[in-house]
């Protein structure tokens, strides 16, 4: 094969729209459209890469730097995609940064919505637009030599991958006219999430959940894990309030559960509080938001913070980086799992692939995938008995469904601007305008 192949003849970055559940969290409520950016790196072979991340407009800003640069680059050499991206838009993206709010946490400006992942950053946002281009190199990659990406990474070491329902506390509609509807109907109490569970179990077979809280008073929510485990008895249980709660409220609710949650995800925020509230209890800690860097890493380890952290290549910077913190995560004696956003079929296939190569990925796999109703490949994923097979199909073994994704499109460029970013407090105060995100 003649090497000038494997160069990157040209990228396409096509932002999109897809419909959202009005689902809760502690930043408020999804908006009726998540903005989402697909990556195509078309080599000079005539093959097409995919990836998929955030599409807000910083993203997509940052996106656009790095698709001028990687032009005559090799789609092998993706350890070299963080050059160009950070030399383009380190000043760029650390404005739109301190533009919105990074320095005040506690108050919930500045978080990221778009994964909850903790104070918004510029080298978390380089992160996870490389994420989508080292997919996309992969997946051109594999296309190229008729080998599916896990064989890239050294090979899966499973044939199969588990996921885990993801409930949420819902509305049954979005406020107003002209958003997307479904008939999921309202979970605002324990019967709503239990009927939730219920279905998901019917119609995808899972047997782990997870729910997100932070929504309403704890005692609530702990009555709720309660209907949980008496209606799926010995199934492993997670709840995550994206760190709303104070030490001893976590603590509480750590006491409260301890004998039904298979693990307590980000209880309280930062790593001090999360090493206290660790402290004080037995149930196992995970963490999305105060380990989501390899700079955050030492301390939380040494601190005893967590035991559990969700690997997210949009987080991590790609697959390859995915892997690296699966090690060091074997190396120190710390669980993994995997940590979900609104995505569509391509992260959930970059996902299986990588899932399919960590040894010690011992817990099921977060996804929203199911909420999604739209989605840029065919055929949609199945999940059968809460599982995904790993294709052995050439690159991610998904294929770009592109009337659907011109459909998206023009939804985003049909948009007045309201939706281009995810802001979930916004989305909240539209219907109330006095709501403030709130701490236990």
């Amino acid at each position: 094969m003649e090497a000038k192949l494997l160069l990157v003849d040209e990228v396409r970055l096509t932002p999109i729209l897809i419909s959202d559940p009005p689902l809760l969290n502690v930043q408020g409520v999804h908006q009726p459209f998540t903005p989402r950016l697909v990556v195509e790196v078309v080599t000079r072979g005539g093959v097409v890469g995919l990836g998929e991340t955030y599409g807000d407009g910083v993203y997509l800003e940052t996106a656009r730097s790095l698709a001028e640069a990687l032009p005559g680059r090799p789609v092998t050499h993706v350890n070299s995609l963080f050059e160009p991206v950070t030399k383009a838009v380190a000043g760029a993206v650390a404005g739109a940064v301190s533009g919105a709010g990074a320095a005040r946490p506690e108050a919930g400006a500045g978080v990221d919505a778009s994964g909850l992942r903790g104070v918004r950053t510029a080298a978390k946002l380089r992160l996870s637009v490389v994420s989508a281009f080292e997919t996309a190199c992969l997946d051109a990659l594999g296309k190229t030599l008729g080998l599916p990406v896990h064989a890239l990474l050294g090979g899966k070491v499973r044939d199969e991958v588990e996921y885990s329902a993801y409930l949420f506390h819902r509305w049954a509609a979005h406020p107003g006219a002209g958003g997307p509807a479904d008939d999921w109907g309202a979970a605002l109490d324990p019967a709503g999430v239990v009927a939730q569970a219920r279905r998901f179990a019917r119609t995808y077979g899972f047997r782990s959940f997870k729910l997100k809280g932070g929504v309403l008073d704890p005692e609530r929510e702990v009555a709720a894990i309660r209907a949980l485990a008496e209606a799926f008895p010995g199934h492993p249980l997670r709840l995550d309030p994206n760190g709303a709660w104070s030490v001893a409220t976590s603590l509480a609710v750590a006491r409260a559960l301890e004998d039904v949650l298979e693990y307590l995800e980000d209880p309280a925020s930062g790593t001090a509080a999360m090493a206290e509230v660790a402290a004080g209890t037995g149930v196992p800690l995970a963490t999305n938001m105060c380990v989501t860097t390899f700079e955050e890493i030492p301390e939380a380890f040494a601190r005893g913070a967590v035991r559990i952290v969700l690997c997210d290549h949009h987080y991590w910077g790609g697959l390859h980086r995915t892997r690296e913190l699966a090690a060091l995560c074997r190396t120190y004696g710390v669980g993994l799992s995997m940590h979900s956003n609104t995505h569509l079929g391509i992260s959930l296939a970059a996902m299986t692939q990588v899932a399919a190569t960590l040894p010690g990925l011992t817990h099921a796999s977060d996804t929203h995938y199911p909420w999604q109703t739209e989605d840029v490949v065919t055929p949609r994923p199945v999940f059968r008995d809460g599982r995904l097979p790993v294709s052995d199909a050439p690159g991610l073994g998904v294929e770009l469904d592109r009337p659907a994704l011109e459909a998206l499109h023009r939804r985003w460029l049909d948009d007045d601007g309201r939706m281009r970013d995810r802001d979930d407090t916004a989305a909240m105060r539209a219907a109330d305008p006095e709501w403030r995100p709130r701490r236990w």
